[in-house]
């Protein structure tokens, strides 16, 4: 028998039962569509985290305190006093693939003015920060070096802190605000950055003279970290080698003794969170696939039903010389017919939530071709190997005894 007939007759018998060819096509359609949606919100996802952090600059360096511990117990990096701003003077001045550095405090605390007021977070920083986070001024302007030095109190908001005391589209510079009933001399308004990749407010933040926050809001002598721009994103391998060197000496560290910092480029952040949402987005795919094995076995029971409802059929076919090969084929063929229909319409479907996913979460979704080559191989598979033991059974069954069947 052809495989045109096999095919011809397998459509019949699908046609004959359309509603239970549905329902069983329904577990495969919901399997493929949950692990394309899936895998394609987790892959818009990761591009979208790339994007929001190569937006910060791709040859951005990071100085933290390594964490600190005492009795067997993290007390957390935050507690930790081991940088200093003579380490940002130190990096400043022999630092060659290093074009900028920035000290970083901060400080939490309660912004008012008049009857409005916002907890808000206020980063002591200097004049170079802004270039190296790729912030910009969208009214007023930066403080100088003179405010620096003279811990004036000035400071610069983020959208979200503009919006949350003065309203939407305010312009708030040459008024004066409290920060833990200091009064602050607004000199500036950041442009609007929007949500981070990882949903944190980018906007929602002050910027002041390292020194006035260092001294006056959060009275400490040591700094919080270090951010730093290398000359090109191809030095930032470079430049991290050659802060580690630097800070380890003005740290006065044996050869032996480990780094009481951290220090980390843009770029190796940028591949470390891609491989956690790779490593989450699979994760999610496998749990996904599961339901294609229930998909599966829903095949294979409806298969056996149809041998068992069709085994007259068979004994008929048989005794006027069908070969056991032919029936093999033909419940083979339904099987895969039926895997393939349902992988079809769960890759549709499965776009379709991708989308409508993506559009609620502001995430462009990322199908691959690959992942579509994937699934749709997967469900073949199925239907092979699902369709197989039963096409098996029927193509053994005994002529005679098949006849008999009632």
């Amino acid at each position: 028998m052809n495989l045109k007939n096999l095919f011809r007759i397998a459509v019949r018998a699908l046609v004959r039962n359309k509603l239970r060819a549905f329902l069983t096509m329904l577990g495969i359609i919901i399997g493929v569509a949950s692990v394309i949606a899936m895998l394609a919100i987790g892959e818009g996802s990761k591009q979208n985290i790339r994007k929001e952090m190569s937006g910060m600059g791709t040859n951005m360096v990071m100085v933290m305190p390594n964490m600190q511990r005492r009795g067997g117990v993290s007390l957390g990096a935050s507690s930790s006093m081991v940088l200093k701003y003579s380490d940002v003077l130190a990096l400043r001045n022999e630092a060659a693939s290093v074009s900028a550095v920035s000290p970083e405090v901060r400080a939490s605390g309660q912004v008012i003015y008049t009857n409005q007021n916002t907890l808000t977070t206020i980063y002591g920083v200097s004049e170079e920060y802004l270039m190296i986070k790729k912030l910009e001024v969208g009214s007023g302007r930066i403080f100088n070096v003179n405010e620096v030095r003279s811990m004036s109190k000035v400071c610069l908001l983020g959208q979200t802190v503009v919006e949350n005391l003065f309203g939407t589209g305010a312009d708030p510079v040459g008024i004066t605000i409290r920060i833990k009933n200091l009064p602050f001399l607004i000199i500036g308004v950041l442009k609007d950055k929007g949500e981070s990749g990882m949903g944190q407010d980018q906007d929602d933040l002050i910027l002041a003279p390292y020194t006035t926050v260092q001294r006056r809001l959060a009275a400490i002598d040591y700094i919080n970290g270090i951010y730093a721009s290398a000359v090109s994103e191809e030095k930032s391998a470079v430049a991290i080698a050659e802060v580690e060197e630097i800070l380890r000496r003005t740290h006065k560290l044996k050869e032996s003794a480990e780094n009481d910092f951290r220090v980390m480029s843009q770029s190796e952040l940028i591949e470390t969170v891609s491989s956690i949402t790779d490593m989450l987005t699979i994760l999610l795919g496998a749990i996904a696939g599961i339901s294609l094995l229930v998909g599966g076995i829903g095949i294979m029971n409806i298969m056996f039903v149809s041998v068992t409802e069709r085994t007259r059929e068979i004994g008929l076919r048989m005794s006027i010389g069908g070969r056991g090969s032919d029936i093999l084929k033909q419940f083979l063929v339904e099987s895969i017919l039926l895997s393939i229909l349902g992988g079809l319409l769960g890759i549709v479907f499965g776009y379709l939530i991708a989308r409508g996913a993506g559009s609620l979460m502001s995430i462009v979704p990322i199908i691959k071709v690959q992942t579509v080559v994937l699934a749709f191989s997967v469900c073949f598979a199925i239907g092979v190997f699902f369709g197989w033991y039963p096409a098996r059974k029927a193509a053994n069954l005994n002529p005679i005894d098949a006849l008999r069947y009632e």
